[in-house]
């Protein structure tokens, strides 16, 4: 690994020490209905997803983070092991998957016969891709080359593979399509990397692209940027800022959404705001709410009217002191701000995050949709691919609570790997993607990874042997 994709392994799945310690009883009381290893067991013939982990998240209170960091000071950080500490029970290419969770909002544009209608639920689709990541501070394992990770939604109308491109830089790409070929979505995501002291900021470089076949359209967007804070030291806490420009090729609609930062006293802490615009650019909509929780479209002079109202009324309240150190080592206080978005009357809701299980906390704050993504249902071995990633042992180990293994695991595949990349370097043999191959993005022009088929077709001859 290089030396930015493994600062990034170090720093981003910290916790603090405010982690909650259980055991493994109290693991067992979730689910209304008992669970065996986690799974619900079917009715009817019926499988249905689990709902909880086999094993609850384990106590992250004796590692000291401090401890470990010191031991990297003026070490090439691309030599160093990280410990499976930092990681949650997923590899990154399930976490991707994590984008389809609303998929019910593509389905509904599909239904809209207005393109700026349209567009407000692909707006709404496109926060709420990035809602799993509310909380979620431990870090994803990271793909080896090779890896894929698949899911057929039947009962969501959809199926989506992915599969690790590149190592140096890491790239992971994924195609989706609806099942009834409603819909198709598809990308590639490099997330470049910064570490500023007390937290690590992730830039996910890579094209969204979501096309609408009925319609003839396509839609391209980047997603925002993502930081980690307290690293070091605190509580960790996680915002989303900067702008995402959805541009839809076909008819010139443009949505731009600020994606706020917390700012000075917390306020804008989560918030999502923007307009909807024509090819003229007339403003139809307003978007407004917040990426955790939920998102509302209204007429722009409804909007302004009542934000003059609210300027009016509400004074300036913002006479509590910030009391910040300027000490290098102070924490980055989370604001304490009200996880709720006041409706202006003449809204329109568009979308609303699915409430999260009670035990989350203690499941790595997972949300029932995660719950489910590493779950090997009954026949899935032998029919998805020997490098999907519900094979790997370290993930499996670690998903049930057996640490020891899962770091002794991880260590093993990462060698491995190296060995692998080691023999084609001595053979002078180049790695040879199998789902995807590069090209450029047919709407934007941008570099891309193009999904070239065919792995429904369950043909996994010659798969590389990864785990």
């Amino acid at each position: 690994m290089n030396s930015e994709e493994e600062f990034y392994d170090a720093e981003t799945g910290l916790e603090s020490d405010d982690s909650c310690e259980v055991s493994f009883k109290d693991a067992c009381v979730y689910a209304s209905k008992q669970t065996v290893n986690g799974k619900v067991p079917s009715e009817n013939g019926v499988w249905e997803r689990r709902t909880t982990l086999p094993a609850p998240m384990f106590s992250r209170n004796d590692f000291s983070v401090w401890g470990f960091l010191k031991k990297c000071i003026g070490m090439e950080l691309s030599k160093i092991t990280m410990p499976i500490v930092f990681n949650e029970p997923l590899s990154f290419l399930q976490r991707i998957t994590e984008y389809m969770e609303h998929t019910y909002l593509i389905h509904k544009a599909c239904t809209h016969s207005d393109s700026i209608e349209r567009m407000q639920l692909v707006a709404a689709f496109a926060v709420s891709a990035v809602a799993s990541q509310w909380d979620r501070t431990g870090k994803p394992f990271n793909p080896l080359l090779g890896e894929t990770f698949e899911l057929t939604r039947e009962d969501e109308g959809y199926r989506m593979i992915s599969e690790q491109v590149s190592h140096h830089p890491p790239i992971s790409a994924f195609y989706a399509e609806s099942l009834n070929q409603d819909f198709s979505f598809h990308g590639s995501i490099y997330p470049k990397l910064k570490f500023w002291g007390k937290s690590v900021e992730a830039e996910p470089k890579g094209t969204m692209t979501l096309e609408l076949s009925k319609h003839r359209e396509a839609y391209t967007w980047t997603n925002p940027m993502c930081c980690v804070h307290n690293v070091i030291l605190g509580k960790l806490w996680i915002e989303q800022y900067g702008t995402v420009e959805i541009v839809n090729h076909s008819t010139g609609d443009k949505c731009v959404l600020n994606f706020k930062p917390c700012g000075m006293f917390g306020k804008e802490l989560h918030r999502v705001e923007g307009h909807i615009q024509d090819k003229s650019k007339k403003k139809h909509h307003v978007i407004y709410g917040k990426w955790t929780e939920c998102v509302y479209s209204i007429e722009p002079k409804v909007y302004e009217a009542n934000k003059k109202a609210e300027k009016k009324s509400g004074g300036d309240s913002k006479k509590h002191k910030q009391e910040q150190g300027t000490g290098g080592d102070d924490a980055d206080e989370m604001p304490d701000v009200q996880e709720t978005v006041t409706m202006i009357p003449g809204s329109t809701l568009l979308w609303r995050v699915a409430p999260r299980p009670p035990h989350s906390t203690q499941m790595y704050n997972f949300t029932n949709f995660a719950m489910a993504l590493n779950e090997l249902e009954p026949g899935m071995i032998g029919v998805v691919a020997p490098t999907d990633c519900r094979l790997r042992p370290d993930i499996r180990a670690m998903e049930n609570g057996d640490i020891e293994t899962a770091s002794r695991e991880k260590e093993r595949l990462e060698e491995k790997q190296r060995a692998a990349r080691r023999e084609r370097a001595k053979d002078e043999e180049e790695w040879s993607t199998r789902w995807f191959q590069q090209g450029n993005n047919p709407y934007t022009g941008a570099a891309d990874w193009i999904f070239k088929g065919g792995y429904f077709d369950r043909k996994y001859s010659d798969l590389p042997d990864i785990y």
